[in-house]
This record gives C-alpha cells, sequence and structure tokens, in this order.
C-alpha cells in the first residue's frame, strides 16, 4: 500500500527553478520569432505571419519559390525530414546562401533565423526560373 503522502505529493515542484527553465524557454521561443519575423520582413511578408504554426510553413514555401504540395509532406513521418529541409533550403536560396545555411534553419533554427533575418542578408527576387 502506497502512504497517503506520496499521493498527495505535487509532481512538479515550486522552486524559482522552474520559474528560471520557463523564463529561458520564453527567451529561446521569442529569439527565434524575432528571427523568422525579421526574415519575413525582407521578403515582403507580414512579420506577424512567423507566428502562426502552419501559415509559417507554407510563407515559408512561397519565399521560397517551392510547390503547395511539400507542406503536405511534413505531416509524414521520416519524410517530413527531407520536406523541412527543403522549405528550409529554399529561403536560404532566396537569400544568396547555400546548402549549408539550408540545414542550419532546419535543425539550428534558433541560430540560423536570427542570423538571417537580423544579418546583412538581402533578399532576391525571383529570376523567373521555377
Amino acid at each position: 500500500m502506497v502512504p497517503f503522502e506520496v499521493l498527495i505529493t505535487p509532481l512538479q515542484s515550486g522552486d524559482a527553478g522552474g520559474i528560471v527553465l520557463l523564463l529561458f524557454n520564453l527567451l529561446i521561443v521569442g529569439i527565434q520569432i524575432a528571427g523568422m519575423w525579421m526574415v519575413f520582413k525582407k521578403a515582403g511578408h507580414a512579420g506577424w505571419k512567423a507566428i502562426i504554426p502552419i501559415y509559417n510553413l507554407y510563407i515559408m514555401l512561397r519565399i521560397g519559390e517551392n510547390a503547395w504540395w511539400w507542406l503536405v509532406l511534413v505531416f509524414i513521418p521520416v519524410i517530413n525530414l527531407y520536406a523541412l529541409y527543403k522549405i528550409h533550403a529554399g529561403v536560404a536560396r532566396a537569400f544568396g546562401r547555400g546548402i549549408g545555411f539550408g540545414l542550419g534553419l532546419t535543425f539550428l533554427g534558433i541560430l540560423f533565423f536570427p542570423l538571417l533575418g537580423l544579418g546583412d542578408y538581402q533578399y532576391r527576387q525571383s529570376s523567373g526560373l521555377a
């Protein structure tokens, strides 16, 4: 039989460590959103579109001039890794960056979106080739 005190013990601690961790996570998310916001503004889209979860991927598809169906592939396990890379590589290409930058946007977005958005990278308009 389990003692009653064990059953009523809260699963989460009430100390300051949880608050610090929460604030740290909010800071990380805020940095990435700020970077995405600036990337969207540089590409001629409204910055608020960066904070809407699926819609921001669709806008990145438009920035990178990829087909809409890549967004559907994001919901298929394992294939979604390549689809996300393809979306982010298109964004990197639209700003004149290469494969490595596309991989960085995919897997280290917390570093690469602020770098792209707040850096001196310029959005390049479509050359008419798709």
